[in-house]
C-alpha cells in the first residue's frame, strides 16, 4: 500500500487514543522509521506528509541523506557507537539513544549545535535492550550537566515484545513517571517533556499512556520488499 493510505489509517489510531484520553493528536509527533525501506519509499512519506524521518544506523542515514537532505527533521534511534557520532552530528535533529557518558562526551564535542537528545532506558531490564537502568536514570541526567552542547528533550523506550497489554501500559507509565519526576527537577539543560515510545504494535496504548513521540516503521512504510 502506499504511505498515503497507510497514513490515513495510522492517523485514525493516533485520533482514537488520543480521544480516549483526552489528549489532542497535535500532542504526538509521529516519527516514519525509514529504516527497512528504500530512498524512495522515505521520500514517499514525506510528500504525504510525515516530516520526521527515523534511522537507526548511520549508513542508512547518510545514504538517505545525500537524495533528502534536511527535508525531513531526522531523528536518530539506534544504538549510537562513540566513533559514529561524527558521521552524523551535523544531519539529525534529535538522538533518541543517549545511554553513557562516553557517548555524551563525544556528542558535546563533536556538536556544530546544541543537540536534542533523549536517554535511552531500558524500563523493562531485558537483557537484549540497551539504555540505563530506571533507577540510574537520575543520576546519569545530573552527570549531563557539564555537557553544553547537549539538551535533554526527554527519555525514551523498546518495550517488550508482546501482546501482554498491562506488560505494555506498565513499562509506558513508568517511563512517564521517571519523565516527569526528571522534568520536575526543573534542571536548564533537561527540559524533559518529551516520551518517545511506542511502535507499529503498541503505540495505541503508548499514547494512551503519555507518548509524544512514536516511531512507527512496518505499519506506515512497510519493510524492504514490502513497499506496494
Amino acid at each position: 500500500m502506499k504511505v498515503a493510505e497507510n497514513l490515513i489509517h495510522i492517523d485514525h489510531q493516533i485520533k482514537s487514543a488520543c480521544h480516549r484520553v483526552n489528549r489532542t493528536p497535535n500532542e504526538v509527533k509521529l516519527i516514519a522509521v525509514t529504516k527497512y525501506v528504500s530512498i524512495d519509499r522515505a521520500n514517499e512519506a514525506l510528500e504525504a506528509g510525515i516530516i520526521n524521518l527515523g534511522e537507526n544506523r548511520d549508513e542508512g542515514l547518510l545514504k538517505k541523506w545525500e537524495v533528502l537532505g534536511d527535508k525531513p527533521i531526522w531523528h536518530f534511534i539506534g544504538t549510537l557507537q562513540t566513533r559514529k557520532v561524527k558521521n552524523i552530528i551535523d544531519k539529525v535533529e534529535y538522538i533518541h539513544s543517549l545511554d553513557r557518558i562516553s557517548l555524551a562526551e563525544e556528542i558535546n564535542k563533536r556538536a556544530v549545535k546544541k543537540v536534542k537528545c533523549l536517554v535511552q532506558v531500558n524500563v523493562s531490564q531485558e537483557e537484549s535492550k540497551h539504555g540505563l537502568a530506571p533507577q540510574d536514570v537520575l543520576n546519569f541526567i545530573k552527570d549531563l550537566r557539564a555537557y553544553e552542547n547537549i539538551s535533554i528533550e526527554g527519555l525514551m523506550t523498546m518495550a517488550p515484545l508482546t501482546d501482554d497489554e498491562e506488560q505494555l501500559r506498565t513499562c509506558f507509565r513508568k517511563l512517564k513517571e521517571l519523565r516527569d519526576q526528571i522534568k520536575n527537577c526543573n534542571f536548564d539543560y533537561a527540559p524533559c517533556t518529551e516520551l518517545s515510545m511506542g511502535m507499529s504494535n503498541d503505540f495505541e496504548i503508548a499514547i494512551e499512556e503519555g507518548a509524544t513521540m512514536i516511531r512507527i516503521g512496518t505499519a506506515l512504510v512497510g519493510v524492504a520488499g514490502e513497499e506496494e
